[in-house]
């Protein structure tokens, strides 16, 4: 688990903010700050591995403690939360492991999360874990427990044994960011190799069975589900 601070000079953005971080269960403490003195006196005070910075506080700035943590030889994980995208380049070259920009969705602070742990740590099996929304309760769902995902315009909706989740990610990105465990099997489906239950051919159609689903598989898409399918295979050793 990581230990945090938030610095803001907006109480309510800290709060909001504190809170977001605190329902992942990758993130342990979470210290709270109104300014850059107060961030600054966090870290001496506590054992931090990471720092969510807003960029514009009067007299010590975002920008301002990164530049001071850069001349540490092992300094704290920095990521910007702002409203400000102009900032991005600067915040970039001081080495930010981030940069979120405000209104804060679960989905993308969770992202940064990931990103942070693989700075600290290195990459860990928790980087499975999603950030859904249900009935504004925010939850952790891991993705080996996710059977397909369905396309919804610029949204995706995750499908697990125990329900669907709608998350602000296209369907695109996602096939892109989960390539080693899900295959596209048509333009509106991505499917988990490990919940694949049987492909069938029918009246020359195809189609896939996925945790008790049958998904339609497009002409395009069944060469890639046959190679990958092979691939998957367990071999005799």
């Amino acid at each position: 688990m990581i230990n945090v601070v938030v610095a803001d000079d907006e109480l309510p953005a800290v709060e909001e903010l504190a809170y977001l971080l605190a329902q992942d269960p990758r993130v342990g403490a979470v210290h709270r700050a109104l300014s850059g003195a107060q961030a600054l006196r966090a870290l001496q005070e506590h054992d931090v591995d990471a720092l969510f910075l807003d960029i514009h506080m009067p007299a010590l700035s975002g920008l301002d403690i990164a530049r001071a943590l850069a001349r540490h030889e092992r300094p704290p994980a920095v990521v910007f939360v702002t409203a400000d995208e102009a900032q991005a380049l600067e915040a970039f070259e001081l080495a930010a492991v981030d940069y979120v920009l405000k209104p804060i969705r679960p989905e993308r602070l969770a992202e940064s999360v990931r990103r942070v742990c693989e700075t600290v740590e290195g990459p860990t099996a928790d980087s499975d874990l999603v950030t859904v929304d249900q009935g504004g309760v925010t939850r952790m769902i891991r993705r080996s427990d996710i059977t397909y995902v369905q396309a919804h315009g610029d949204y995706a909706r995750l499908h697990t044994a125990e329900g669907s989740y709608l998350i602000r990610i296209p369907l695109s990105d996602l096939e892109e960011q989960w390539s080693q465990s899900f295959v596209r099997i048509h333009r509106s489906y991505l499917v988990a190799m490990d919940h694949i239950e049987r492909v069938k051919l029918q009246s020359g159609r195809a189609g896939v069975s996925v945790g008790g689903t049958e998904l339609p598989v497009s002409r395009r898409s069944l060469p890639w589900l046959r190679e990958r399918l092979r691939s998957h295979r367990v071999r005799p050793s």
